[in-house]
């Protein structure tokens, strides 16, 4: 598949994954969504498979406008889109749209549109912290001068997703901890950032447990408690999510033939992985597997010619944020952690979260472009 370089620039290698995983998408999608479309748009199958193609067709659109940007912008943007996102993140904690007794969704008047303001966030923080590390690598092993500044934003961010969205917030905290490694921070400040954020999260549960705080600490009990016990009656998302596996074995059903969409929950965001090992089988797995390896591949192989130690920070902290969302998801459906709701990359059906994503792999590219300049040429980099 080749990609002419007059329309998309840096790496090819990233975009064919992208438009291998966006195609695996909307096919997974289209036959998850069938039940579905009965229960809630009488019988219109296609309903759902129109609304996927569009926001996958507008996030490709918006990872091109984004790639095509100079790199140098997101430090500033970052820090902007910072200061826009914690009050929104407070804003959402209080009064934003419930789901499981977790508020995540903000409604946008006007236009009568929602998004997790967690989604913003998680890339806010991500560009501020390549920004800082990049801007005090003079003072980077000092506590007060460089890990204090760093460590404020990472919790507040943190702390304000926690309440309604606790994978959202530890995927994130893990990111920036990678991020913190990459850019020479005293192993033992990262230490006291673990240290920190783990009282932190028990103090909070102490909290709300005596306290009686509105929130998502009785779901987190449930779902640890029945994956511990492994009950299948209290273990019902899993328990489907086996049987579709099962039932894929190595080479699956077929596309269209699924059975399990008729009873595992979220099959089509959630569990999409599931229902791919059952439509494609342990094979369909695998590819879906090597597609997230040879992204992150990539980004290590690109990033070796950065220009800057602020690029190198932006894409890798990109990379391994969607990477570590796609194995979480993907260790959910095979019941190796207990049940999230991290939806997979570029691949389950979502709403807004599938444009920040694009986004974040636009500034990947973005950053692969400039990288391709530095080795010296659109097909330097083999």
């Amino acid at each position: 598949m080749k990609i002419p370089a007059i329309y998309a620039k840096g790496d090819k290698s990233i975009w064919i994954v992208v438009l291998l995983l966006s195609l695996i998408s909307v096919l997974a999608v289209y036959s998850s969504t069938g039940s579905l479309a009965y229960a809630k748009q009488g019988g219109d199958t296609e309903h759902y498979l129109i609304k996927h193609l569009f926001l996958v067709l507008s996030g490709l659109f918006l990872m091109y406008v984004t790639h095509l940007a100079n790199y140098k912008m997101f430090s500033r943007l970052g820090q902007i889109l910072l200061f826009i996102a914690i009050p929104l993140l407070a804003v959402t904690l209080v009064t934003g749209t419930s789901l499981n007794e977790g508020s995540r969704w903000l409604t946008l008047p006007i236009i009568n549109v929602s998004f997790q303001t967690s989604d913003l966030a998680k890339l806010a923080l991500i560009m501020y912290l390549a920004r800082l590390l990049s801007r005090k690598q003079d003072q980077i092993k000092e506590f007060k001068q460089a890990f204090v500044p760093l460590m404020v934003p990472i919790g507040v961010v943190c702390g304000l997703i926690l309440p309604a969205n606790f994978s959202t917030a530890a995927l994130l905290f893990a990111t920036c901890l990678v991020l913190l490694f990459i850019g020479r921070v005293n192993l033992k400040y990262i230490f006291i950032l673990v240290a920190s954020g783990i009282i932190a999260f028990a103090l909070f549960i102490v909290i709300a447990i005596n306290f009686d705080l509105p929130g998502r600490i009785g779901t987190w009990k449930a779902r640890i408690e029945n994956f511990s016990s492994g009950e299948s009656e209290a273990n019902y998302q899993a328990e489907q999510s086996k049987i579709a596996i099962a039932n894929g074995g190595l080479f699956g059903a077929g596309p269209g033939n699924s059975s399990q969409r008729n009873f595992l929950p979220q099959a089509y965001s959630d569990f999409i992985f599931a229902f791919i090992l059952e439509e494609y089988g342990i094979m369909g797995g695998f590819v879906v597997i090597l597609l997230y390896i040879i992204l992150l591949y990539r980004i290590v192989a690109v990033l070796k010619y950065s220009p800057q130690t602020f690029a190198t920070l932006l894409a890798i902290g990109c990379g391994i944020m969607l990477v570590f969302q796609a194995l979480i998801n993907m260790a959910v459906a095979v019941n190796l952690f207990p049940v999230t709701g991290q939806p997979l990359p570029l691949v389950s059906m979502g709403g807004t979260s599938i444009w920040f994503t694009s986004i974040s792999i636009g500034i990947i590219l973005c950053v692969s472009r400039f990288c391709v300049k530095e080795k010296g040429g659109e097909d330097a980099i083999a």
